[in-house]
């Protein structure tokens, strides 16, 4: 059982393993749900691989109560968190998050902050940065939601020429898609480049295999090869798998099964 986090890029990177399984001979089922939920099935054996943890910022919390029980592989990627705004907001007026709390920014931006699920690394750290830079008292709210939310959220946003920030990561397809821009973020909060490494539980690894594991930790899929199968997924309307078919055939040397 390979299950994933329930947001689009970790569909995009569990279905890249998916195929590397099946192409050394095992059926693959898959499972996916919030932050909190996908560790609790790793911890209690009901998935064999978890795609992916992000780590050691985001997700090492979920994962330090049980990692004696668990081979973290190497990292498919290496994530990344920011504030973002759209790139028609002028630098010069906004280029860092204490810009934001400035009356003549505060009074122009849209200050319902949108975000993903509140057990999102992304998540934790923007409700702890609206109180950290004194956002609270400019009437900045962190509002955290469902994904699809969050993608409309930016898609009306732009398409009306707002000005609004929004907590955003690599590898996301908005960023290929809207080419958000990020603000410098001098406190330190929004954790560090994690590394996105698939995880597999000890008791599963003689049956997924020596090569099939040996594989899996080669596979460097990178920040820009994630967010290529995730546009494909939520630009172009195909599948999860399908974007991995597609990808993997684009891309035969750098991702042989």
């Amino acid at each position: 059982m390979v299950g994933n986090i329930a947001l689009s890029f970790h569909r995009a990177a569990a279905a890249v393993v998916r195929r590397v399984l099946e192409s050394h001979g095992h059926p693959v089922a898959g499972a996916e749900g919030v932050h909190e939920e996908m560790f609790g099935l790793l911890e209690h054996g009901r998935v064999d691989v978890l795609v992916s943890a992000w780590l050691p910022s985001s997700h090492g919390r979920y994962l330090s109560g049980f990692r004696d029980r668990v081979r973290v592989l190497s990292p498919h990627y290496q994530p990344h968190c920011v504030w973002a705004v759209p790139r028609y907001v002028p630098f010069d007026m906004v280029g860092e998050v204490s810009d934001l709390v400035r009356p003549e920014i505060a009074g122009r931006m849209t200050t319902a902050i949108d975000g993903i699920n509140p057990g999102a690394g992304i998540s934790r750290f923007s409700a702890a940065m609206v109180k950290a830079y004194g956002l609270d008292r400019a009437g900045y709210r962190f509002r955290p939601g469902t994904e699809g939310d969050f993608v409309a959220r930016v898609g009306r946003g732009i398409a009306a020429g707002e000005w609004f920030v929004i907590p955003l990561w690599r590898p996301q397809f908005l960023n290929r898609l809207h080419h958000l821009r990020p603000l410098e973020e001098p406190k330190g909060l929004l954790g560090s480049v994690d590394d996105a490494c698939p995880v597999i539980r000890n008791d599963a690894l003689e049956r997924v295999g020596p090569e099939a594991v040996a594989r899996l930790d080669a596979l460097a899929l990178g920040n820009d090869g994630v967010e290529e199968i995730d546009a494909l997924i939520n630009v172009d309307g195909l599948s999860p798998l399908q974007a991995a078919d597609r990808y993997l055939a684009a891309h035969p040397r750098e991702v042989s099964l």
